[in-house]
C-alpha cells in the first residue's frame, strides 16, 4: 500500500486502496505522505470520518512516522489538526460577549429551576477558561449541541480581527498552525464545506481520504440546509433586540408554518405556487432586513457583533430562499423534502442530489487523491466508490483501484450464518421467530453479542425480549452515551450491546467480548428517504438500475461495515449471523455477499449453535 500511495503522489494520480482491518492502513499512507511532504515541500490534507481515527493519527501514528522521517531524512514535517470553526470554544461568547438567544437556562448549577442544559452550559464555560486547545472533543464528559451552541460560533458569525480576544482565539490559532503545516488532518465535513468553494482549508497539493466509504454521505449531510419558522423568528427577534423593525419577518413565520402543515411529509418533487410565493415574500423581507442591518451603528463592540451576526444569518437565509426559488430544484440538482417534529412543527430541507461534481471540480481535479477504507469494493468493484467521489468524470483522468488484502483469514476465523429458514422481515419488522433466534444464539454464545438493528424500535424490542429470557447484561443504545455503552460492553465478556446505525461503523471491540455479531435484516435504505428516491430516479432516467446502483449498493456497504465489527485482530474468532433469508434466496444476494468478508458460510442453525458453544467455553 505504501508503495502504491507513493507512486500516486509522484504521478499525481487517483488511487483507491481497499485495506482490510488489521492492515495498518494509516501507516500505509502516512509514511509515503510525510516523506513526499518532506522532500517536495508540498502540503497534503488527510481527512477522516471519525474522531477515534483522528486521535489515533495525531496522538500515535503521525508522531511515530515524523520521528522516523526526521531520523532518516533530517527533515521535520509539521502535522496539524484542523476542525470546523464551531468545534472550538469561542472565548468571547463563553464570557458573555455575544448576544444570547432565547431563554438561557439557569446561570448556575444548583440554582432554583436549574436545568440539565443550564448546568452543561456552566460546565462548558468553566472549562473554556482552563482548556489549552478549546477543542470540544477534549471536554469530557461532553455536552449537548444546544449547550455547546452557547460557547461556540460558526465561522460566518466570527467577527474576526475586530474581536478583542483574537490573539487567544482557539479556532484562529488552529488555522494559523494549519497554515504553517505540511500535513493537515481534518474531517469529511470540512471537505464538504471546502467543496463549495468556501476557504475553510489551506491550499493543498494532495488529498488522502481515510474512511472514504463514508465521504459522500458526510459531505451531503454537511451541505444539507433547513428552512423553518424558528430560523426566521430568531432573526426577527435579534433585529428587534438591536433596535430595528423586524421587516415583517415574524408575519412570514405563520404563513410558512401553515403551508408546511398542509404538505405531506417526505420528498417534494415540485413546490406549489402558494409555497413559492411565501418563500419569495420571505426573500423580499430578508432583502429589506439586510438593508436595515447595513444602517446599524458600529460605535461599540456589542453593536458591531450584533450587526455582523445579523448580516450573516440574513445572507444565509436569503441564499437558501434563492436556491428554493431557482432552477436547481426543478432540474433535480437539489432535493427538497418536508420533515415533521414531535412538537407539531415542520421544516423544509434542501440537499444536493450529488456531491461528486463539487468534490471533483473544487478539490480533487489536478491533485493526487487517495481514497482508502476497509470497504471500497462494492459487489466486487471499485466503480461505485470512485463515482461517488467524482473520480469517474473524464476531467479527473484515469484512476486505479487496488485491494491490498488483510492479515486476517476470515474463512478460518469467522462463520457467516444466514438464517435461511426465517420468514422475510416485513414492513412492520419481524415476528417472534427472529426474536427467539436472537435469544438462542446469545444463549449458545453465553453473551458477547453485538446486535446491529436497522431501527431503534427493533433494537429496543429485541433487548426487552432477550432481557426477560437470559441472565446477561444487555446494553441498549440510547440508554447512556454511546462511548459509555461501548466501554461497558468491552469490559464484560458476557455482556451484549444492541443498537442502530451508529454501531455498524467505527466500533472497535477486539477479543472474545465481541464473538457474535447479529444483523437483524439487510440494511436497505428506507424507500421513502428523499435522497434515495431522487438518486434512484436519476439513475433510472439515465438507463441504469436504480435498485442496484443506489439501494443495493448502500445495503452492501453497511453489511460489509457491520460484518467487519467481528474480526478486529488476527486472534479473533466468531460468528456473523444475518437473520434475513433474502441474503440467500434473492438474485441480488451474490452482489451483497461479494462485499462482505469471505467467512465460512452456513445456513444450518445447529452447526452455528455448536460453534458458538465452543467459543463460549474457550479459555
Amino acid at each position: 500500500m505504501a508503495h502504491r500511495v507513493a507512486e500516486a503522489l509522484e504521478s499525481q494520480g487517483h488511487l483507491l486502496v481497499q485495506a482490510g482491518t488489521g492492515t495498518g492502513k494509516s501507516f500505509g499512507y502516512l509514511v509515503p505522505v510525510l516523506q513526499w511532504a518532506a522532500t517536495s515541500g508540498k502540503r497534503a490534507i488527510i481527512s477522516t470520518a471519525t474522531l477515534a481515527l483522528q486521535r489515533q493519527i495525531m496522538l500515535n501514528d503521525a508522531p511515530r512516522v515524523k520521528d522516523v522521517i526526521h531520523k532518516e531524512l533530517g527533515t521535520h514535517v509539521e502535522v496539524a489538526l484542523l476542525k470546523g470553526w464551531h468545534n472550538y470554544v469561542c472565548l468571547r461568547k463563553a464570557t458573555g460577549g455575544y448576544p444570547e438567544e432565547g431563554t438561557l437556562l439557569s446561570r448556575a448549577e444548583g440554582e432554583v429551576g436549574a436545568t440539565a442544559t443550564g448546568e452543561e452550559v456552566m460546565r462548558a464555560r468553566e472549562w473554556a477558561m482552563s482548556t489549552d486547545t478549546g477543542d470540544r472533543d477534549d471536554l469530557v464528559p461532553g455536552v449537548s449541541d444546544r449547550a455547546w451552541a452557547q460557547v461556540s460560533v460558526p465561522k460566518r458569525e466570527c467577527i474576526g480581527d475586530k474581536c478583542p480576544v483574537r490573539q487567544s482565539c482557539f479556532p484562529y490559532l488552529a488555522r494559523e498552525k494549519a497554515d504553517d503545516a505540511q500535513v493537515i488532518v481534518t474531517n469529511h465535513a470540512m471537505l464538504g464545506v471546502a467543496a463549495t468553494g468556501f476557504p475553510v482549508l489551506p491550499e493543498a497539493h494532495a488529498y488522502i481520504v481515510d474512511e472514504a466509504h463514508d465521504l459522500a454521505d458526510r459531505v451531503t449531510s454537511q451541505l444539507t440546509r433547513m428552512l423553518s419558522k424558528y430560523e426566521i423568528a430568531a432573526v426577527a427577534r435579534l433585529m428587534r433586540r438591536s433596535g430595528l423593525d423586524d421587516a415583517g419577518l415574524d408575519d412570514c413565520t405563520d404563513e410558512l408554518s401553515e403551508l408546511l402543515a398542509e404538505l405531506p411529509e417526505g420528498r417534494l418533487t415540485e413546490l406549489s405556487q402558494e409555497l413559492l410565493d411565501v418563500i419569495a415574500r420571505i426573500a423580499g423581507r430578508l432583502q429589506v432586513a439586510g438593508e436595515d442591518i447595513a444602517g446599524l451603528s458600529n460605535l461599540n463592540e456589542e453593536q458591531a457583533t450584533a450587526k455582523y451576526i445579523l448580516r450573516s444569518r440574513v445572507s444565509e437565509l436569503h441564499d437558501l430562499c434563492s436556491d428554493l426559488l431557482g432552477d436547481a430544484v426543478g432540474n433535480d440538482q437539489l432535493v427538497v423534502w418536508k420533515a415533521e417534529y414531535g412538537d407539531g412543527t415542520s421544516a423544509l430541507y434542501i440537499a444536493p442530489l450529488d456531491v461528486a461534481h463539487s468534490l471533483a471540480d473544487n478539490l480533487f481535479e489536478d491533485q493526487p487523491t487517495i481514497l482508502t477504507s476497509a470497504t471500497l469494493k462494492i459487489g466486487g468493484s471499485f466503480d461505485a466508490m470512485a463515482s461517488r467521489a467524482g473520480l469517474s468524470f473524464p476531467s479527473q483522468g484515469p484512476w486505479e483501484g487496488v485491494d491490498v488484502g488483510s492479515p486476517f483469514t476470515p474463512e478460518k476465523q469467522g462463520v457467516l450464518y444466514i438464517a435461511a429458514h426465517m420468514p422475510i422481515p416485513g414492513k412492520e419488522g419481524y415476528g417472534d421467530e427472529q426474536l427467539q433466534e436472537i435469544t438462542e444464539l446469545i444463549l449458545a454464545s453465553d453473551g458477547g453479542a453485538l446486535g446491529l438493528f436497522t431501527s431503534r424500535a427493533a433494537a429496543v424490542r429485541a433487548a426487552e425480549y432477550v432481557r426477560e429470557r437470559v441472565d446477561l447484561p444487555i446494553f441498549v443504545q440510547g440508554e447512556d452515551q454511546l462511548s459509555t455503552l461501548v466501554a461497558s460492553f468491552a469490559g464484560d465478556e458476557r455482556a451484549c450491546l444492541f443498537g442502530t446505525l451508529s454501531l455498524w461503523q467505527g466500533v472497535d471491540v477486539p477479543g472474545r467480548t465481541c464473538r457474535l455479531v447479529i444483523i437483524d435484516r439487510i440494511p436497505f435504505p428506507r424507500p421513502n428517504d428523499p435522497l434515495t428516491q431522487a438518486r434512484t430516479e436519476a439513475v433510472e432516467q439515465a438507463g441504469g438500475s436504480g435498485f442496484m446502483s443506489i439501494t443495493a449498493t448502500q445495503a452492501a456497504l453497511l453489511l460489509a461495515q457491520g460484518a467487519g465489527r467481528l474480526l478486529r485482530r488476527s486472534s479473533d474468532r466468531g460468528v456473523v449471523a444475518v437473520l434475513d433469508p433474502r441474503l440467500k434466496t434473492k438474485r441480488y444476494a451474490g452482489f451483497l455477499l461479494a462485499s462482505m468478508p469471505r467467512m465460512w458460510p452456513t445456513v444450518d442453525p445447529m452447526i452455528v449453535r455448536e460453534v458458538l458453544q465452543r467459543l463460549a467455553k474457550k479459555d
